[in-house]
């Protein structure tokens, strides 16, 4: 069985920008999404894939860049969130396969972002939030990095890059996988 993983980075501001508490209006635009897709049977991770997505709602602000390492010139490059959902659909299968992300964000700004465009959610119903399963093997709230050293696993690449970070989201669905913890209906 084959799962996407899936990591994505969105536009963000610093929390003492003065409309980022949401009373000035701004939006979150996904401008990466990451993805490694798993072999759970062979144990193994099947490649390492990156989508830039051009923002439709907002722009990458300084604080952004520095978290993410994307520039606004960089995501301009980028496809359309449309072509982004589609890219996941046809190269990817996302509808067809389970997918996992590294707590709810993803499925939630995925969703979010896909009604506010009028654009099909391009994943289908099986989604796994690693971050709580490796809470309950691991008692408590941990976030991605922290996870890789409590389970002795290396951070391959940088934090806060969506590639980078879905391939160290898988090394954790394989961590978990073989210590018999991964949901066995996703598989």
């Amino acid at each position: 069985m084959i799962i996407n993983v899936v990591d994505i980075e969105a536009t963000c501001w610093a929390k003492d920008d003065p409309v980022s508490d949401g009373a000035g209006g701004r939006v979150s635009d996904i401008i990466e999404v990451g993805l490694t897709p798993v072999d759970l049977a062979a144990g193994e991770r099947l490649g390492k894939h990156k989508i830039l997505v051009k923002p439709e709602r907002s722009t990458v602000s300084e604080f952004c860049t520095e978290l993410t390492g994307l520039t606004q010139q960089e995501v301009d490059a980028g496809v359309s969130f449309a072509e982004a959902c589609d890219l996941l659909a046809t190269e990817h299968k996302s509808a067809d396969r389970p997918w996992a992300s590294w707590g709810d964000y993803d499925r939630s700004q995925f969703l979010r972002q896909s009604a506010a465009i009028g654009v099909a959610y391009p994943f289908g119903e099986t989604h796994v939030n690693a971050k709580a399963v490796f809470s309950t093997v691991h008692r408590g709230r941990h976030g991605m990095k922290a996870a890789l050293e409590l389970a002795g696993l290396p951070l391959e690449g940088r934090h806060h890059d969506g590639a980078d970070d879905s391939w160290n989201i898988a090394a954790l669905v394989l961590y978990l996988q073989a210590g018999g913890h991964w949901p066995p209906w996703t598989a």
